[in-house]
C-alpha cells in the first residue's frame, strides 16, 4: 500500500493489540484524549466528537461513532460539518436482539412475578388461571428493520410467529425473505393486526412520541410490547396507563425516561415519573440490552471497527453510513 491512513481513537481499547492485529497494512493509529501533533488524522473515532477535534485536523474526512445512534449533542455538532462522513458501529446488534426477545418471552410468560412468588415459597400462581401468552401463531410487528430489527424478526419467526416490519426505506409491502416490509405510513394500518409490537428503531425528531395513546389504542386486546430502542419513542403516560388498565397485556422495557445524572444517583433514580415498578405486567431492565461480559463486547467492537477501517484503507465504501440530518 503506497499511502498511510491516519486514524485517531479518543477512547483507546483496553488492549489496542486486539484491534491492531485485525487491520490491514498501511493504517496508523493514535490514541487518547490528547490530539496527536500534528493533528493530521483522516478518521476520528469518538462517541461524542467535539467541534475542536473536528476542526483540528485539515485532513479529517470521516467520523466513526463507536456505537449505534447519535446523541442530540453529537448530531448538533456534526450538522455544522456536512462535508464529514459519519458512520456507526453495529457490534451490539446481536446482544440487543437477544435481550429484546428475552424481554418478549419474560413479559409473555410473566416470569418475573412467578419468580418473585416462588422466592417467597408461594406456589399459588401455579394453581390459578395463567396470564401467560402463547407466542406461536401470533403476529409480530418489528418497528425498525435495521441490524437489530432483522435479528429480532428472524428469532420471532423461529418461535412460530408471523412477522411484519416497518422500515423507513421500504416501499409498500415488499417482502424480505418471509418478512413483509412496510413503510412508516402503514403503522396505524398494521397495529390492529399486531399481537407483539417490538420497538427497535433509533430516536430522532421524527420518531420521538411515535407511539402514543392513539397508537396503543389500536393494538388488539392481549397485545404485548417490547421497547429496546429509546424510551421517548413511546409516550410515557400513555404507556403506563395502557399497562395499568390492562389494555396492553404486558411489556418488556429496557429503555426509560429518567436516568441518573451522576454516580451518586445510580442507586436511587426512578426510571419514570410513573410507578411502573408497581405493575406486575412489566419487565423492567436498566438499559442494558447491549451489555455482556466486557471481554466479549470489546471483541465485537474491535471486529466491527476493524471492518470499517479496513474498508477505508482499501478505498472501499465504508459500511454503516449515518444520515446526520435524519439522526441515524
Amino acid at each position: 500500500m503506497d499511502r498511510t491512513l491516519s486514524i485517531h481513537i479518543v477512547d483507546p481499547p483496553d488492549d489496542p493489540s486486539v484491534l491492531e492485529e485485525l487491520l490491514v497494512p498501511g493504517v496508523r493509529l493514535t490514541y487518547g484524549p490528547d490530539r496527536p501533533a500534528p493533528a493530521d488524522y483522516e478518521i476520528l473515532v469518538n462517541g461524542v466528537p467535539r467541534r475542536e477535534e473536528i476542526e483540528a485536523s485539515p485532513s479529517l474526512r470521516t467520523v466513526i461513532i463507536p456505537w449505534a445512534g447519535l446523541s442530540r449533542m453529537t448530531r448538533e455538532v456534526l450538522l455544522e460539518f456536512p462535508e464529514i462522513a459519519v458512520h456507526n458501529l453495529h457490534h451490539n446488534a446481536g446482544p440487543v436482539a437477544e435481550l429484546t426477545v428475552a424481554l418478549l418471552l419474560a413479559a409473555a410468560k410473566f416470569i418475573v412475578p412467578m419468580d418473585r412468588a416462588l422466592r417467597s415459597d408461594d406456589w399459588t400462581p401455579r394453581y390459578g388461571p395463567s396470564p401467560a401468552v402463547l407466542l406461536e401463531g401470533r403476529r409480530a410487528l418489528v418497528l425498525g428493520y435495521g441490524a437489530i430489527g432483522r435479528r429480532v424478526a428472524r428469532i420471532c419467526e423461529g418461535l412460530g410467529m408471523s412477522v411484519k416490519a416497518i422500515r423507513r426505506s421500504a416501499g409498500g409491502g415488499d417482502a424480505r425473505g418471509s418478512h413483509e416490509i412496510h413503510p412508516p405510513a402503514a403503522l396505524r394500518e398494521l397495529l390492529p393486526a399486531t399481537d407483539a409490537l417490538l420497538v427497535c428503531l433509533p430516536m430522532t425528531p421524527e420518531t420521538t412520541g411515535l407511539i402514543g395513546r392513539d397508537e396503543l389504542g389500536l393494538l388488539p386486546g392481549g397485545a404485548l410490547l417490547v421497547n429496546s430502542a429509546r424510551g421517548p419513542v413511546i409516550d410515557e403516560k400513555a404507556l403506563f396507563d395502557a399497562l395499568k388498565s390492562g389494555a396492553l397485556h404486558a411489556a418488556g422495557l429496557d429503555v426509560w425516561y429518567r436516568y441518573p445524572k451522576e454516580e451518586g444517583e445510580r442507586a436511587n433514580t426512578p426510571p419514570s415519573e410513573y410507578p411502573f415498578s408497581e405493575l406486575d405486567n412489566v419487565v423492567m431492565s436498566p438499559h442494558r440490552a447491549g451489555a455482556a461480559r466486557e471481554e466479549e463486547v470489546e471483541i465485537l467492537r474491535m471486529r466491527a471497527l476493524a471492518r470499517l477501517l479496513n474498508a477505508a484503507a482499501r478505498g472501499e465504501a465504508v459500511p454503516n453510513s449515518v444520515d446526520v440530518k435524519r439522526g441515524y
